[in-house]
């Protein structure tokens, strides 16, 4: 999933360079963490959260085999 999400990220953005994924997983969950360049993040978001929300809709669909749930979680990038 992390593989998906920095594509899909790397290909919405101006500064691709700043996008950092990670990937982390609890009991029952995985969790991808997306943080990119502030001047970015309205690009990741889109407008009323379109994007991201259709970005968390791609990465649903190709866990469903996955026997855990999948979140992605946008973070601001610090220091800006």
């Amino acid at each position: 999933m992390k593989e998906l999400v920095e594509v899909i990220a790397r290909s919405l953005v101006d500064k691709p360079d700043e996008v950092v994924v990670s990937q982390r997983e609890d009991d029952n969950a995985i969790i991808v963490e997306l943080k990119v360049a502030q001047s970015d993040m309205g690009k990741v978001i889109g407008k009323q959260g379109r994007i991201a929300k259709a970005l968390r809709t791609v990465v649903k669909a190709a866990s469903a085999k996955e026997s855990k749930k999948v979140m992605v979680d946008i973070l601001d990038a610090p220091g800006e």
